[in-house]
């Protein structure tokens, strides 16, 4: 369970992650029409660095990915080694959320 937490953690810091960039992103391109010696060397210096966090971003997304995929194959492996005990651990989870909403 923790490791779906943990799972779902590092989705939510990619998908964060890429609205940070964008914005930096936007906050480069409505500087660009300054001519100033200054701004020209620290757009410089953040183009760098959005590259670099493009490429971790990149790397990050595809690593969360692969992950996905072999929680989902192990999931199918037990499932399909243990019908019943899926069966019965289904039931009990929809008696206990049936129940959570029946108190409302």
């Amino acid at each position: 369970m923790e490791k779906l937490i943990d799972e779902a953690s590092k989705e939510q810091l990619v998908n964060d992650f890429k609205v940070v960039v964008a914005d930096a992103e936007a906050l480069l391109k409505a500087t660009a029409g300054h001519g100033s010696e200054k701004i020209a060397e620290v757009r410089a210096k953040a183009e760098k660095s959005l590259t670099a966090a493009r490429a971790r971003m990149a790397e990050a997304q595809s690593l969360v990915l692969a992950k996905g995929k072999e929680a989902a194959k192990v999931t199918d492996t037990y499932v399909h080694e243990h019908p019943w005990k899926s069966i019965g651990t289904a039931a009990a989870v929809g008696v206990v959320v049936g129940m959570l909403i029946g108190r409302r």
